[in-house]
């Protein structure tokens, strides 16, 4: 086993890509060891770090890593899954959008590579899981649920997983299921609000990073429970750490509340 974490990034011409290139070369303990991107970028063949050539070529980049950092599309994602399982290399997944039929392969795959999966790897989202479960508790009775997220516009699918991700942890929490009580729109005479549903708004709008609010409302309060994400780098440190705890736990799957100790 290499003494330095041998990373490679994929979607290295996109704004997470960069931020992880930022956060590898930060990190004492890792090093760069290749970069992907997609068939035909303009990225392809340019050199992103002393040494380190972008390349659409997925086996040569993947070859002699331990692990790959994807933040990347469904269809991007499962082509390097197929990748990485075929040649030992752990995966830390940030993509969002997958449907279930893709979810279940990537933890099929987790029987052999160790697999970070998660929507959000920020610490403090993952810390807010944590807070949003104990609140739905407590607050079980009497408190209409609605999750606010803002994103930049170029963000393509919504809601966020990361609102997606709190929505699960609440409905969890009260014994529902996500997928029967989740609202995703409210136009023209939609009635009284159902007391049983998890309300969703989402925002789209120039070049926010990403805040999500959870509001309890209740009669005579509410309470809201917020993340406000200013940097990319917060992100990508904590796709750094989840790195590093595949390096060390090897096979299986996990999700960043593993990585951070908080189960």
């Amino acid at each position: 086993m290499s003494a330095m974490l041998r990373i490679v990034v994929a979607g290295v011409s996109g704004r997470m890509g960069k931020a992880l290139l930022e956060a590898v070369a930060n990190a004492p303990d890792c090093v760069l060891h290749g970069a992907l991107v997609r068939r035909g970028s303009e990225w392809d063949g340019r050199e992103v770090a002393p040494s380190v050539v972008a390349s659409s070529d997925i086996p040569a980049v993947l070859a002699g890593a331990d692990v790959l950092i994807d933040f990347t599309r469904p269809e991007a994602t499962m082509a390097h899954l197929a990748v990485c399982e075929r040649l030992g290399v752990a995966m830390v997944i940030g993509t969002t959008g997958f449907d279930e039929v893709s979810k279940q392969r990537i933890i099929q795959a987790a029987q052999s590579i160790g697999v970070v999966l998660s929507p959000n790897m920020s610490v403090g989202v993952n810390l807010a899981y944590r807070l949003l479960e104990t609140a739905a508790r407590v607050l079980n009775e009497g408190y209409d649920i609605e999750i606010i997220e803002t994103h930049h516009r170029h963000k393509v699918d919504a809601p966020s997983g990361t609102a997606l991700r709190m929505g699960e942890v609440v409905a969890k929490a009260l014994g529902r299921d996500l997928r029967d009580c989740a609202v995703y729109g409210r136009e023209g005479i939609t009635g009284e609000r159902d007391p049983s549903t998890i309300g969703f708004a989402t925002v789209r709008g120039g070049d926010v990073v990403g805040d999500h609010t959870v509001l309890f409302a209740g009669i005579g309060e509410r309470i809201e429970i917020t993340h406000k994400a200013s940097s990319r780098l917060t992100f990508a440190a904590g796709a750094v750490r989840a790195a590093r705890f595949l390096h060390q736990s090897g096979a299986g799957f996990h999700d960043m509340q593993d990585v951070l100790g908080l189960k």
